[in-house]
């Protein structure tokens, strides 16, 4: 076991010695990248020992630490590539016990800059809470426990999870890091502004509660400690050191079934063959002839490539969030629901370039420009099929949090120009700048390229906005001109008409572009 332990341990450190040598980029980012969290985290140590003896430091330190365990246990999940050792499978095929090599895994995991800042903000959790000698003595004991149960707690559900996170679908649970990070941004500042004005006091249930769960559970022990109740503390630490036990009792036997039950991969169809593939509903409901399958081509890479599906899904999480959660603090605007047709409008921008190489297929099916504008009018219909429900759907949302229903036409008028101008920048930006998407990693342009996304994305976002003008600048008469708001329902069909109108002209202007420009576009498309 001690040897099989060091072996880990020392493989661990060759892992990181070696990845450093390959370049001095890569040296220099994770030097900066370990200089940044041990800083962070002593800020944060030096902050909590700041609060010793203040009231409700316990509500800090202890909501601190669950923030900590909750972090450790959801993160392998949005960055399954982030640690290579959190793959248990590299290691099937070698002559090891799941059990032995539970501990031998866990003191491996201990190796890192992630365990280092754990155990500077979980050495400042405790320490702020200590008193006396009992205290100080409860307080070493919390952080030598709470620390491992962060890391088997990452460990088990990464080892539960293994076989989902190293396959294609499973490695789509990334995208929904962004729509968490968005969300979870909002809720803080919300959560923030709320205690500002109420004061800690109001999450004292929650940290009573989180006291006996481990392994905030041991940072509740030293508060106990220091405050003479020595049975509550000791109670406190046996329930942390139990939960320990469970997580490496968990982490076993997922181990154990991962490293002796057959993968998917290795067993035949039960069928012996290929199955018929079942019509696509989606296709039937679709236009017939090249604009429906290019609906369908464009939705289905929406729904299938990490790339596409990553950028959906923190336009729709932003869209929504922005002005849903301004009206829900009372700061919004009604206009602010425009967010989300803008949020949404930024996916027609570098249309081929979200094909990658695969666009030369598309590229030999276009011989005219009316095959270019049946092309581009395919992909802007398949954005619109989401765009305009969701538009409408978070304008009524945010004018029913303001009670602002009044708003309600205007604001969709122009969502909906703001979208068609969108749709004609997008299209036509797309023909002149286009820049390839690389497939792998999390740089969404190719080295070289970024002066031509720049260009695509912000000059067709200044472009979008002057096109809408017209629609803004009636807009605002309305609203300052006598009795013009009783005609601020005239917006919503004038603000749809103009953007469908905006937005043909722009299509048809950017297909014999697109035509006349098919070999550059192809070439600048497949870099990545």
């Amino acid at each position: 076991m001690t040897n099989l332990t060091s072996t880990v341990v020392t493989l661990k450190l060759s892992l990181l010695r070696n990845g450093l040598r390959q370049s001095g980029g890569r040296r220099a980012a994770f030097v900066a990248s370990a200089v940044v969290a041990v800083l962070f985290a002593l800020s944060q140590l030096l902050g909590l020992l700041l609060l010793r003896g203040r009231a409700h430091a316990d509500v800090v330190a202890v909501l601190g630490t669950a923030v900590l365990a909750l972090g450790w246990a959801v993160l392998p999940l949005f960055f399954p590539s982030g640690d290579e050792t959190l793959d248990p499978t590299r290691l099937v095929l070698l002559p090891l016990r799941p059990r032995p090599l539970v501990g031998a895994l866990l003191a491996g995991s201990l190796v890192g800059i992630g365990p280092l800042f754990t155990l500077l903000v979980l050495t400042g959790c405790a320490l702020s809470l200590a008193h006396g000698v009992a205290g100080w003595v409860c307080a070493v004991v919390a952080v030598v426990l709470a620390l491992p149960v962060c890391v088997a707690l990452a460990r088990a559900v990464a080892t539960a999870n293994v076989r989902l996170l190293t396959s294609r679908k499973g490695r789509d649970l990334a995208v929904l890091s962004g729509l968490v990070i968005a969300i979870g941004v909002q809720v803080v500042n919300f959560g923030a502004q709320q205690l500002g004005s109420a004061g800690l006091g109001k999450l004292q249930p929650v940290a009573d509660v989180l006291s006996w769960v481990p392994p905030a559970s041991a940072v509740g022990a030293v508060h106990a400690a220091s405050e003479g109740s020595y049975g509550i503390a000791v109670a406190r630490l046996a329930l942390c050191a139990a939960g320990l036990a469970v997580l490496v009792r968990v982490w076993a036997g997922s181990l154990t079934r991962l490293m002796t039950a057959p993968d998917g991969s290795t067993l035949q169809a039960a069928d012996g063959g290929a199955r018929d593939r079942a019509p696509s509903g989606l296709g039937r409901l679709l236009p017939e002839g090249r604009t429906g399958t290019v609906m369908e081509r464009s939705l289905r890479y929406v729904w299938r490539d990490p790339k596409t599906k990553a950028a959906w899904v923190t336009s729709l999480a932003i869209g929504l969030i922005v002005p849903v959660f301004n009206a829900v603090q009372g700061t919004g605007s009604a206009y602010f629901a425009c967010f989300a047709a803008g949020m949404l409008g930024i996916q027609m921008y570098n249309q081929f370039g979200q094909d990658t190489s695969a666009f030369w297929m598309v590229a030999t099916t276009i011989s005219s420009p009316r095959d270019a504008y049946t092309e581009l009018r395919g992909r802007a219909l398949a954005l619109l099929l989401v765009t305009l429900p969701y538009a409408a759907l978070v304008t009524v949302l945010t004018t029913a949090l303001l009670g602002a229903w009044a708003r309600l036409p205007e604001v969709l008028g122009l969502s909906f120009a703001l979208l068609g101008a969108m749709l004609a920048t997008g299209a036509w930006t797309s023909a002149r700048f286009p820049y390839s998407i690389p497939q792998e990693g999390h740089k969404n342009v190719v080295p070289g390229q970024a002066g031509l996304a720049w260009i695509s994305i912000l000059g067709g976002m200044v472009a979008a906005a002057l096109l809408s003008s017209p629609v803004i600048a009636l807009t605002v008469w309305l609203n300052v001109s006598a009795g013009g708001e009783a005609w601020n329902w005239v917006l919503l069909p004038v603000g749809a008409g103009y953007g469908a109108t905006i937005a043909l002209l722009g299509l048809r202007l950017a297909a014999p572009r697109t035509a006349a420009r098919l070999p550059e576009i192809l070439a600048a498309v497949s870099k990545g």
